[in-house]
């Protein structure tokens, strides 16, 4: 059997992409926008908990946020990760660009663990 966890930790550091099946983003309310992780089986779910620290210090960095703006949520049944944190605008309102909050998320796709 192959051990998963040792592969991962083997490759430093990891881009978060290739560790997620699934990375999206939507609303949250009208003022918070939410960032979901799907990750790929549980050796990866316990490699980004591991670095959660990490985590929430790169998105904050990526979306000109301060750390405690950023909210990072591991729900382990699911083996995912929800972030929250505050929209730059208001869903609909004047200068939205994205009412759904459906394309906030690429810069999550570069970030390395």
């Amino acid at each position: 059997m192959v051990n998963h966890r040792e592969n991962l930790e083997k490759v430093r550091p990891v881009h978060l992409k290739s560790l997620a099946k699934v990375i999206r983003s939507k609303n949250a309310g009208p003022c918070l926008l939410t960032l979901d992780l799907m990750l790929t089986d549980k050796a990866a779910f316990v490699y980004v908990i591991e670095r959660i620290a990490t985590l929430r210090r790169m998105v904050a960095e990526r979306y000109h946020r301060s750390e405690n703006e950023v909210a990072v949520h591991p729900f382990a049944p699911a083996l995912a990760v929800k972030i929250t944190l505050p929209r730059d605008v208001i869903s609909g309102d004047i200068g939205d660009r994205d009412i759904y909050g459906a394309q906030q998320h690429a810069p999550l796709l570069d970030i390395e663990l």
